[in-house]
């Protein structure tokens, strides 16, 4: 007997996705060129977003984190493990971005600035985060463990945000949530920037929703199988019939 897991069939976060990426995609397109950066700035439109998107992604781990710790509801385990999945990609994608910009800007392609070395220590703390789920294998354990580091990583934001505040680094300010005002002068580059967040953020909806329904079916299987009646492991191996055989020798 096998398990049988129901599996939704849901195409509207692809639909979705697809929308927003095109219609930023547009906009980044059609934007002015930087007056100095001339059309490398055009990497902003991807690379600013793919950074925001690794907060909102640990951001929701935390709350997912919280979620668990308050209420043991696997759900709340599941959603904190699948944003830090996606969250990991999109700071991998931040920091490649930035190596791609930096060259040309800085004349290398990695440089020990705060910002950047920051970026790739909280990159590494969710990969480890994610290695530590695979190493735990008891769903309990492996929950209340995550959940914990979880809470606790998430300081690693406040700090890599404001480090081009509080030190002096190669990395620029911020260019739109700024005490003075945007820094980004032309409405159509900022309509662009605002429009690959937005639609970095329906795509990484649409990809927490699909790898949570992923990690739903590994639960209900993992589940099934374990009230399954299966075969004792050398069940079918039997001592062997000594007896002498009717009239055979004594």
């Amino acid at each position: 007997m096998t398990a049988q897991v129901e599996i939704r069939d849901r195409r509207w976060p692809w639909y979705a996705a697809v929308s927003a990426i095109v219609v930023a995609l547009t906009l980044s397109m059609i934007s002015p060129a930087d007056a100095v950066q001339g059309d490398l700035i055009r990497i902003m439109y991807i690379h600013v977003p793919a950074a925001w998107l690794a907060y909102l992604a640990f951001t929701v781990t935390l709350a997912g984190s919280i979620g668990y710790l308050a209420t043991k509801r696997m759900v709340f385990d599941r959603l904190a493990a699948s944003s830090a999945e996606v969250g990991v990609y999109f700071t991998g994608l931040a920091i490649l971005l930035g190596m791609i910009w930096g060259k040309p800007t800085w004349g290398v392609w990695w440089t020990w600035d705060a910002r950047l070395t920051l970026t790739a220590i909280m990159f590494f703390v969710y990969v480890g985060y994610l290695a530590l789920r695979r190493a735990t294998l008891d769903p309990d354990a492996r929950a209340k463990r995550s959940a914990i580091l979880g809470v606790l990583a998430i300081v690693q934001i406040p700090i890599v945000h404001f480090s081009v505040v509080w030190w002096r680094t190669l990395h620029q300010p911020p260019s739109i949530i700024r005490p003075d005002g945007p820094a980004i002068q032309d409405p159509l580059m900022v309509v662009a920037l605002v429009a690959g967040v937005v639609a970095f953020t329906v795509v990484y909806a649409a990809l927490v929703t699909k790898r949570m329904e992923l990690a739903r079916i590994e639960d209900a299987v993992v589940a099934r199988e374990a009230t399954l009646e299966r075969p004792v492991a050398g069940e079918a191996v039997v001592a062997p019939d000594l007896s002498p055989e009717p009239g055979g020798a004594r």
